[in-house]
């Protein structure tokens, strides 16, 4: 199974950084900042989900080796756990900055940004059916970059949504408030993650009474 979740894994992170690369180029030509940031913020989930690629690697590998006769299932907690850590500082930069927003609006092209939110979420949501899995099995790793992907088009979505409305009734910070519901979810999401990976490096008993 895990040379299944190593194969979707790879097939993410390849797909994210063409992505990246293309919105990048874009971004840089056009000119456009909404372009270039939303590729430099594809960089983090390339990050992110390569670790969990790298993690299956790492467990194929070792469990090859004679020697080794170490827990392997450790080391995808401990890449999931990562994940976790490196999905809540996302979130919580992106409540930073809707914050700062409201003190400090700024002019958005909404045309340029909504495009935007559309191919970061249509690019999520071919991630997420690629990464989704049986939720009754263990395997925390595959789990945390679902989420992962998950949580990225969640803000997609809210960017959407509060850039349209927006748009339409020309009130700027419904597009702060969507950012700032979408990093409670995320925040959400990501504790429980921890919790979740942290209870199986410390090898406390999932079924356990939270």
């Amino acid at each position: 199974m895990n040379n299944t979740h190593e194969t979707k894994t790879l097939i993410v992170v390849i797909i994210t950084a063409i992505a990246m690369t293309v919105e990048i180029f874009f971004g840089l030509i056009t000119k456009s900042m909404a372009l270039l940031a939303d590729g430099i913020h594809m960089g983090s989930h390339v990050l992110a989900i390569g670790l969990s690629w790298l993690a299956y690697v790492f467990v194929r590998k070792v469990n090859k080796k004679e020697t080794f006769n170490g827990n392997s299932s450790k080391i995808l907690s401990l890449s999931g756990y990562t994940s976790g850590l490196l999905l809540l500082i996302f979130a919580i930069v992106i409540l930073v900055q809707a914050i700062e927003r409201f003190y400090n609006p700024v002019s958005i092209n909404y045309s340029d940004a909504i495009i935007v939110a559309i191919i970061g979420l249509l690019i999520n949501i071919a991630s997420a059916a690629i990464l989704h899995h049986d939720h009754s099995q263990t395997d925390l790793n595959i789990r945390a970059a679902y989420i992962h992907v998950i949580a990225d088009a969640l803000t997609s979505v809210s960017a959407i949504i509060g850039l349209a409305a927006a748009k339409i009734w020309n009130i700027s910070y419904l597009d702060t408030i969507a950012a700032m519901l979408s990093s409670f979810v995320i925040i959400k999401w990501s504790v429980g993650l921890l919790k979740d990976t942290g209870k199986s490096l410390l090898d406390i008993d999932q079924s356990a009474k939270k």
